[in-house]
C-alpha cells in the first residue's frame, strides 16, 4: 500500500507541471492589461512602462514562465499585483473558511443523500421511494443560483432564522445557507447513486443468504448491503468534496463568503496574474490529494480493492 501511495505521488509531478503551464497560458490569454488596471484611469505612458517593468510583464513569455517555475521550486506562489501580499499567505488565510464550508456541505449531502437513497432502495416502488427520487430530480434540475436565492428568501427574509450573507466566525448561522445550497444539490445526486447501487447489491447471493439465515432486514440492508454499495458513492462524494475545496465560486459570491472561490473570482476580475496562477496550482494539488484519499478509502470499504492496491504497489 505504501508503495502504491508513493507511486501515485510521483505521478502528480508531471500533472502539476502541466497545470502550471495551462494556468500561465490562460492568464496570458486573458483580455486586459494588469499594469493599466493598477495605473488607474489617468496615467502616463512612462508610468505604465515602469509598472510593467516592476511586475516583469515586459519580459518575453518564456522568461516569465521560467521565473514563475523558479519561484515555485522555492515555495513561492508569487506576490499579488492588487494587494502586494504573498499569494500563499492570502490563500492560507482564506482556505480554512472554504474548508469549513466544504466540510459542512459534504456532511449535509452525505447524511441526507445516503440516508434517502438507502430508504428509497429498501422501500423500492413505494411512496417513500417516489418522494425521495422527486427530491433528487428537483435537486439536480434546479441551478445553484436559483436554489441559493430561494433558500435566502425563505430562511433569511421570510423566517429570519439566519443572516442573508457574510461570514462571522462567532456566528455559526452564517454557515447555514451556503452549506445547504451546496449540500442539497450534491445530496440529490448521492441519493440516486446510493439507491441504484444498493438495489444492485441487495440482489446478490450473500444478501439472500443472510436473509435465509434469519438476519434482520435492517441489518441486511444497512450493515451488509450499504457498506458494499458505498464504493461508487464514495467516489462521487470525493469528487464533490474536491470541487468544494477548489472553491465554489458562485455560492461564495452570492453569500459573500470570504473563501478561495471568491478570491479566485476577484483575481480574475483584477487581472491579478500571480493570484490566478497560484490559486489554480493550489487547488489542483488539493484535488489530487483528495482523489488519493478516496482511493485509500476504497480499501477500507472493500478488502478486495485493498488487495488490488497492495499488489499494484508491489508490482
Amino acid at each position: 500500500m505504501t508503495r502504491y501511495v508513493v507511486r501515485r505521488l510521483a505521478t502528480t509531478i508531471p500533472v502539476m507541471l502541466g497545470v502550471t503551464l495551462v494556468a500561465f497560458a490562460l492568464t496570458c490569454l486573458l483580455p486586459g492589461d494588469p499594469a493599466r488596471a493598477l495605473a488607474g484611469e489617468r496615467y502616463r505612458e512612462e508610468d505604465l512602462a515602469r509598472i510593467r517593468h516592476e511586475l516583469g510583464l515586459d519580459r518575453p513569455l518564456p522568461g516569465q514562465y521560467a521565473a514563475y517555475i523558479g519561484r515555485l521550486f522555492r515555495g513561492d506562489l508569487g506576490t499579488s499585483f492588487a494587494t502586494g501580499r504573498p499569494v500563499a499567505a492570502e490563500l492560507l488565510e482564506r482556505f480554512p473558511r472554504t474548508l469549513l464550508l466544504a466540510t459542512s456541505a459534504m456532511a449535509v449531502s452525505a447524511i441526507l443523500g445516503v440516508g434517502l437513497g438507502a430508504i428509497a432502495a429498501r422501500r423500492r416502488g413505494g411512496i417513500v421511494d417516489r418522494l425521495s427520487m422527486l427530491f433528487a430530480l428537483s435537486g439536480i434540475s434546479i441551478p445553484v443560483f436559483v436554489s441559493a436565492i430561494l433558500l435566502l428568501w425563505l430562511f433569511a427574509l421570510v423566517l429570519r432564522w439566519v443572516p442573508p450573507s457574510g461570514y462571522v466566525d462567532t456566528d455559526p448561522r452564517t454557515l447555514v445557507l451556503p452549506a445547504l445550497t451546496l449540500g442539497v444539490r450534491s445530496a440529490a445526486v448521492i441519493a440516486r447513486m446510493t439507491r441504484s447501487s444498493l438495489i444492485e447489491v441487495l440482489n446478490q447471493d450473500f444478501i439472500r443468504t443472510g436473509r435465509a439465515k434469519g438476519v434482520r432486514e435492517t441489518a441486511v440492508v444497512f450493515r451488509h448491503g450499504l457498506r458494499n454499495a458505498l464504493v461508487p458513492v464514495v467516489t462521487l462524494i470525493g469528487l464533490d468534496f474536491g470541487s468544494y475545496l477548489s472553491g465554489s465560486v458562485l455560492t461564495e459570491s452570492i453569500f459573500a463568503w470570504p473563501g478561495v472561490g471568491q478570491y479566485a473570482l476577484q483575481a480574475i476580475l483584477r487581472r491579478d496574474f500571480p493570484a490566478i496562477q497560484g490559486t489554480v496550482l493550489f487547488l489542483s494539488m488539493i484535488f489530487v490529494f483528495v482523489n488519493l484519499a478516496v482511493d485509500m478509502l476504497y480499501g477500507a470499504l472493500d478488502p478486495r480493492i485493498r488487495r488490488t492496491l497492495a499488489s499494484e504497489g508491489s508490482g
